[in-house]
């Protein structure tokens, strides 16, 4: 049985992530800042499971949780560019002064294996209709500059015993036991379902998309392929470019379909002061391991419009667990 490290194993993506490699037999170590947003949607029952909490920046109990592991999955960060409006020396101590730290601490723990999630914003805007993974990285803020730093970082340490890979996923979207409704698609329906409006801010921006059971998916392959196939490799991994404008057309007829009791939900067209546009070609992955995601913004969509359905999402406006930011300002995170 193979052992991973997952860092930032409880977050909105670990949470899909971390089941999965139990159930493929893993044998899965979290280690999470996890008295942020909490624990309790871990499956804290299965004995293949262990919980470490603690802070990516203490180098010294990351390199203690390395010790016996074969792989890393590297998922933390302060995560999306509106929490940029925190606090700078947060994002920057977690996201890029402690990426190298723990690096190293892997490698010399005897970690085969080392997986890291960047982003596809590191593109920032871009007129390209097709943005491979050779194309320049223009970033808008701290965010997805620093996670284009960190790729360097890594691959600068890799060697035949010590392989690197690198993957930039689209935007998150879909259902997750520790869910966030702070992710363009995961709003539109919030918003449709529980307002019964949809408000899109600009709309012409376009925006890749991958569902989260997708992005699980492509966590268990770079774990599992050849060393060959993915050494020093970045790979864009994205579903459906699509503008923002689209993806609210999709929500509003799933919604309605779902919810036919809340008749025609309008949408409000409104100006937005995030430019971000860029629309990614994933060809590189599905050439070289032959991935392709299979789920769609469709399916996300009527995922979460079960969640609510089923009252899985509570208060899903108030509660700031929803919300990275919201969650981040109400701890005093820092």
């Amino acid at each position: 049985m193979k052992k991973v490290l997952v860092v930032g194993g409880g977050g909105y993506c670990g949470s899909v992530v971390v089941p999965q490699l139990l159930d493929a037999g893993w044998k899965v170590t979290v280690f999470d800042i996890l008295r942020w947003y909490g624990s309790d949607h871990l499956p804290k029952d299965n004995p293949n499971l262990r919980i470490i909490e603690g802070d990516v920046r203490d180098t010294a109990l990351i390199a203690q949780a390395c010790e016996g592991q074969d792989a890393m999955l590297h998922l933390a960060c302060i995560s999306n560019d509106a929490s940029f409006e925190l606090d700078e020396k947060l994002s920057t101590s977690v996201n890029l002064d402690s990426f190298e730290p723990v690096v190293i601490a892997a490698k010399k723990a005897g970690i085969k294996r080392f997986v890291f999630a960047s982003s596809s914003s590191v593109y920032g805007v871009s007129d390209s209709p097709d943005v491979t993974e050779d194309h320049p990285l223009v970033p808008l803020t701290l965010y997805n500059k620093y996670k284009g730093l960190c790729e360097p970082l890594l691959l600068k340490h890799t060697d035949k015993d010590f392989v690197g890979v690198v993957f930039r996923p689209a935007t998150v979207c879909g259902y997750a036991p520790r869910q966030r409704l702070d992710l363009s698609v995961n709003i539109l329906t919030n918003h449709a379902v529980n307002k019964g409006k949809i408000t899109v801010f600009g709309g012409a921006q376009l925006r890749p998309n991958l569902h989260v059971q997708d992005y699980a998916d492509l966590c268990e392959l770079l774990l599992t392929a050849p060393d060959e196939k993915i050494a020093n490799q970045v790979f864009n991994c994205g579903f459906q470019n699509m503008s923002i404008m689209d993806i609210a057309l999709i929500v509003k007829k799933v919604v309605q379909e779902e919810f036919p009791e809340k008749g025609e939900i309008p949408i409000d067209v409104t100006t937005s002061d995030d430019p971000r546009s860029y629309h990614i070609n994933s060809g590189k992955i599905k050439r070289v391991l032959g991935f392709e995601p299979k789920h769609s913004i469709e399916e996300a969509v009527r995922g979460l419009c079960k969640a609510f359905r089923e009252g899985k999402l509570p208060n899903s406006f108030d509660d700031n667990k929803y919300f990275n930011v919201r969650t981040m300002k109400a701890v005093g995170a820092k």
